[in-house]
């Protein structure tokens, strides 16, 4: 049975972001996820190992009990630091692959009519990152200077954060810095129904982390002691090291990786309801492709 195609390049109103979100990844669920896998894979795996030992080695910090020991000495420091820089360059390139994959797959989907090209995807997702990176670098250091400023310019800046990765992908004459001020103007096209939808999908978003966290915060509660009434100190220096805290922490971590996926598509279909309220480029294409078909 084929596939119904989902046309991006239209505008929407905001039922219709939702549901060509979810649609999209219903429809393209096997191929979208093993290409993310197949590009991206490797850097989460050693994303996802480097989080299991940096919590063991955070634990072990922990143990207040253990500081006078010979075990904690200059070559553990040396081992945390090199645990720490591993963790977080493989946190962000794991980061930059996911969604410049998602990104590209979404790309090759539109350029060829539902049917992707994996080859493709790949190749541009590799000569974009440092351009993701740079990407990345700037809407870290914007939200961060939002936070810092007030609750609200964060509400805001969501908005423009969100469509930054689809501009420069979908529009490949701009480069870093075109994309980076276009989000701002093109987020004024419609902001409030996109800002209704980031909203929802984050509430949404955190309704399934807290769901999916309920074994760890369990595991917790029995582990030390709260349920009994009978806290064990020495269990709360070691808990953070705890083997089966450090599983259920990387599972916890990489579905709320896999969750990111949902808000990255979503960003892709605003992308194109704004653009389109804006330029009207994939309608007149359709009519263009009408007009040729009757020719």
């Amino acid at each position: 049975m084929n596939k119904p195609y989902i046309e991006f390049r239209k505008q929407r109103d905001f039922s219709s972001i939702l549901t060509d979100t979810f649609g999209f990844i219903r429809n393209e669920f096997k191929p979208f996820i093993r290409t993310i896998f197949n590009i991206a894979g490797p850097a989460i795996v050693l994303f996802m190992l480097s989080l299991a030992a940096y919590n063991y080695v955070a634990g072990d910090l922990l143990n207040f009990t253990r500081f006078n020991e010979p075990s904690l000495n200059s070559p553990n420091v040396f081992v945390t630091i090199l645990v720490v820089i591993v963790y977080f360059i493989s946190a962000i390139a794991a980061y930059i692959l996911t969604a410049s994959t998602v990104l590209f797959y979404i790309k090759s989907y539109i350029d060829h009519k539902g049917i992707v090209d994996a080859a493709e995807i790949k190749s541009n997702v590799l000569k974009s990152f440092w351009s993701f990176f740079g990407l990345s670098f700037l809407k870290g250091v914007t939200l961060i200077i939002a936070i810092m400023l007030c609750f609200v310019p964060v509400l805001y800046a969501m908005v423009p954060m969100a469509l930054v990765f689809s501009i420069y992908v979908f529009e490949p004459k701009r480069s870093t810095s075109d994309a980076f001020s276009q989000s701002f103007t093109l987020a004024n096209a419609d902001f409030w129904t996109a800002f209704g939808v980031i909203i929802i999908l984050g509430i949404i978003y955190y309704i399934l982390l807290m769901v999916v966290s309920i074994p760890s915060v369990i595991y917790a509660l029995v582990s030390t002691g709260i349920f009994s009434g009978e806290i064990d100190p020495a269990n709360l220096n070691t808990f953070s090291a705890d083997p089966v805290v450090i599983i259920l922490n990387v599972l916890n971590t990489f579905f709320q990786f896999l969750l990111n996926i949902i808000l990255m598509v979503a960003g892709a279909v605003i992308y194109f309801h704004l653009h389109e309220k804006v330029n009207f480029t994939g309608t007149y294409d359709r009519i263009n492709e009408i007009g040729n078909t009757e020719d």
